[in-house]
């Protein structure tokens, strides 16, 4: 798929996050707006998920560590054809459209997030469950920059350095701010790359906004090697919508009519 094409189904996915959280007036809008042409990008280009496999063992699993981006991935399973649900029924009582994913609602949902740091240690039991199975296909896991704070998540990658899988990809969203400000002042992390690679991970770095980083990556991660990889994502929280970019307070609070009508006017301008 040419470039052009799949800005065109990130523009659609971030729509569909708008249109979901304003719909419940609740919801994560900032860091699912950061995620979308990572996940595009995952979904279009990279794994093999589709009507057929969905229920399948022989397909790529994907793990949104970061639950609370929900609408991410709601939005592009709505946008492949693959979601059965209206997203304007998004945290409503009774829907399937749960605020953090549940895979025992969903076909395409391949694990049940929300509690910071569990997606990831789960995609490491995913990942060695296929090597001692012999299936060849991969785990690749969404886990936010903020919840990296939390010490399950560098137990996972000791746990996946140390098992050889080098059948996980993790990708940091890392769009630097949290509910409460910028990572580095709330409970630093920092640095990620070091600290990476010091747990035996093989690291690369991208702009998650730029579909040509983002597929350079996803090649270089071809070739062969013995250790699970990571990539840093370099995103913009609230991606598309100039009034959330770069501010911690969209990081879960809904529009207004007002600024629901102004986001979805700028995400319905003509994509270059």
């Amino acid at each position: 798929m040419d470039k052009l094409e799949l800005k065109k189904h990130a523009r659609n996915v971030r729509k569909k996050i708008i249109e979901m959280v304003y719909a419940a007036q609740s919801g994560h809008p900032g860091g699912s707006l950061s995620a979308a042409d990572i996940l595009t990008y995952l979904y279009y280009e990279v794994m093999d998920v589709n009507k057929d496999n969905l229920e399948s063992k022989d397909r790529d699993r994907f793990v949104l560590s970061k639950g609370h981006a929900s609408p991410a991935l709601y939005g592009i399973l709505d946008e492949m054809g693959l979601l059965e649900e209206d997203i304007t029924s998004f945290r409503q009582i009774g829907s399937k459209l749960q605020g953090h994913p549940s895979m025992e609602f969903l076909k395409g949902v391949d694990m049940s997030t929300g509690s910071l740091g569990q997606g990831a240690s789960v995609a490491v039991g995913m990942a060695l469950a296929n090597k001692l199975d012999g299936v060849p296909y991969r785990v690749y896991c969404l886990v936010g920059d903020g919840e990296c704070q939390e010490g399950l998540v560098w137990e996972a990658l000791m746990a996946a350095h140390n098992y050889h899988l080098n059948n996980l990809v993790y990708i940091l969203d890392y769009n630097d701010l949290q509910i409460d400000g910028r990572i580095e002042e709330v409970m630093d992390p920092t640095p990620f790359k070091e600290k990476f690679e010091a747990f035996g991970l093989r690291v690369y770095e991208c702009d998650g906004h730029d579909f040509d980083d983002i597929e350079s990556v996803f090649k270089a991660i071809e070739k062969d090697d013995d250790r699970p990889a990571m990539i840093i994502a370099y995103t913009i929280k609230g991606k598309g919508v100039s009034f959330m970019e770069g501010q911690a307070q969209w990081h879960g609070v809904a529009p207004n009519a007002e600024q629901y009508q102004e986001a979805m006017t700028e995400l319905s301008e003509e994509v270059i």
